[in-house]
């Protein structure tokens, strides 16, 4: 770490038995069943968490954004993430798509919004490249 970085948060969570298993954090704010994907269960999946916690994450670069654009965001803005689990051959991939909804702004700013907001927010970065995303601003 530079001396211009800092260290803002560390998550730490405790899982154990993978996909049909469970994950609790150091705090006890996260205490959830797994499930595996697209079979019964009653638990959440790494899909599911990995769509909460970029949208969640994205809507907070939208807010600086808006900040340093000067605009205000609509109360009932949301964002709808889908995360997909892909499989070719014997290789497991990811795809994701982002639908932004910001009632009442013009479409451009909303887009000019959506992608700064991409450029910015740390799950966009860490996938870049890595995953197919779409962003869409609906």
């Amino acid at each position: 770490m530079t001396q211009a970085e800092r260290l803002l948060y560390t998550a730490k969570v405790h899982t154990t038995g993978g996909r049909d298993g469970a994950s609790r954090s150091s705090d006890g704010c996260l205490d959830v069943k797994l499930s595996t994907p697209g079979v019964p269960g009653a638990g959440t999946n790494p899909e599911q968490l990995f769509a909460a916690g970029w949208s969640a994450c994205f809507e907070g670069a939208m807010g600086i954004a808006a900040r340093r654009m000067k605009v205000v965001l609509p109360a009932d803005m949301a964002i709808d993430a889908e995360v997909d689990l892909n499989l070719a051959g014997d290789a497991y991939f990811l795809r994701a798509r982002l639908d932004i909804s910001l009632p009442g702004l013009e479409r451009d700013v909303a887009e000019a919004l959506s992608q700064a907001a991409h450029e910015t927010c740390p799950y966009s970065k860490a996938v870049r490249g890595n995953v197919d995303v779409t962003i869409t601003v609906v």
